[in-house]
């Protein structure tokens, strides 16, 4: 994509409404607008790094045989009375009449819709267990929204829901998902620590809530620092096993926020408690029968009995990650994205655009990195140098290629790493070797 072309606002200035690191950033770089409080505009800078985000999740929740599906955004009311929550959820549930004066909702979670689709289909033994998910839009109607997509009213979130035929088969779910989560956001170039947590208005008896580590989080957590430094990512998991030796692995290690700490705990810890700001980013919740009693999600057991199915929730904020990312990744220069959910791979600066010389070499590039696979935001505007720079590293790409007619004149052109601040001057076939290799 050529910068020239693409629709990328960015802003020097920035707006007096942005309290936090990401709100600052995302609108600066051009990829959020405000629509109206807590709902937001994403333009193709911030939707790339979006569908990045939803696509490393949708591959985790596929690994372990979780089937994706789409619900509506808009639900019944007289599901959500069924369940209890109607009356019970309060304000933040936006509740709406269609035409023909019925209730309606849009939805802030889908535990009723599922379990009633789940109802509606499944007798047996046999059909179960089962994990669908899907990645919808949610609203949720926040007394004060604030810090950007952080905490909107509007925001895509990724729900799975699982059903089993006991409490056993429930929590082999449960740990699948645990796992899977620990894959996923370390896929993203995060270190996040799983905890224990309140179940609050989902309900249940089990869950746990995974934070990212930035200075900027809005919760200070503890920890013994052996959680710092567990990767999942690449090792070989089977996920038809039993994961409980892993689970037990984060959940015997002391790891707590805000009223959860234990003082005791701590002081016992000694050198190896480590203490951080943390974002929630996930949350996961086993529940038994809450919602499948109610809603009559039963299946016969293998001696022809009914048996109300056990269920669990978990989502992930994918929207929210974005913002997340970025307060555990910048500098005071901009973003600094992980590979993995980068908007472009590497960005490529034209430093005297209209130079016959420059701009055939950039052209050159541009035509083999695209080829190659390599998605490149190709700098071809008009104007200073150091502009170019400095929207290069607000947008935070993993990888700057500069080509200006000096180093041109030398058979060579420049290598910066955005993490590191590193640069490298090296002959263009060498630069397009190491950015496909």
């Amino acid at each position: 994509m050529r910068s020239s072309q693409y629709f990328m606002p960015t802003l020097k200035e920035t707006p007096s409404e942005a309290e936090i690191v990401s709100h600052r950033l995302m609108l600066r770089a051009g990829m959020i607008r405000q629509s109206s409080a807590g709902i937001y505009s994403w333009l193709p800078m911030g939707l790339r790094v979006l569908k990045n985000i939803e696509q490393i999740v949708r591959e985790e929740q596929n690994a372990i045989g979780c089937q994706e599906v789409l619900m509506p955004t808009i639900q019944p009311a007289d599901l959500w009375r069924q369940s209890g929550r109607y009356d019970d959820y309060g304000p933040e549930m936006l509740r709406i009449r269609d035409r023909r004066d019925r209730d309606m909702l849009y939805g802030p979670t889908n535990e009723e819709q599922i379990t009633e689709m789940f109802a509606a289909s499944q007798r047996s033994y046999r059909d179960v267990p089962k994990l669908l998910y899907h990645i919808q839009w949610k609203f949720r109607d926040e007394i004060r929204p604030r810090f950007g997509v952080m905490r909107g009213r509007e925001f895509l979130m990724k729900d799975a829901y699982s059903f089993d035929l006991d409490a056993e088969a429930a929590r082999r779910s449960y740990n699948k998902m645990f796992v899977s989560y620990l894959r996923t956001y370390e896929r993203m170039g995060l270190t996040a620590i799983p905890m224990a947590a309140d179940t609050g208005p989902i309900g249940g008896d089990m869950s746990h809530e995974f934070l990212i580590l930035a200075e900027t989080g809005e919760s200070e957590i503890a920890c013994h620092k052996d959680l710092l430094d567990k990767r999942w990512a690449d090792r070989a998991i089977d996920f038809e096993s039993d994961l409980q030796p892993i689970v037990d692995e984060f959940t015997s290690q002391y790891a707590a926020t805000d009223e959860m700490r234990d003082p005791e705990q701590e002081k016992a810890l000694g050198g190896d408690l480590v203490t951080a700001r943390g974002i929630e980013v996930g949350h996961i919740f086993y529940f038994g029968t809450k919602y499948s009693e109610k809603l009559g999600a039963v299946v016969t057991d293998h001696d022809g009995k009914e048996v109300t199915v056990e269920m669990g929730s978990y989502g992930i904020g994918v929207s929210r990650l974005v913002g997340g990312i970025i307060e555990a990744s910048h500098d005071e220069n901009g973003i600094i994205w992980p590979e993995s959910v980068a908007p472009f791979h590497v960005g490529l600066i034209n430093l005297k655009a209209g130079d016959g010389k420059t701009t055939a070499a950039c052209d050159d590039l541009y035509g083999k990195l695209r080829a190659a696979g390599v998605e490149v935001l190709y700098d071809d505007r008009e104007g200073r140098a150091g502009q170019k720079f400095a929207d290069m590293d607000l947008i935070g790409l993993p990888w700057q290629l500069i080509v200006g007619p000096r180093g041109l004149d030398n058979g060579v052109v420049e290598l910066k790493n955005r993490a590191s601040g590193e640069r490298e001057e090296l002959s263009p076939e060498s630069a397009l070797a190491q950015l496909t290799g």
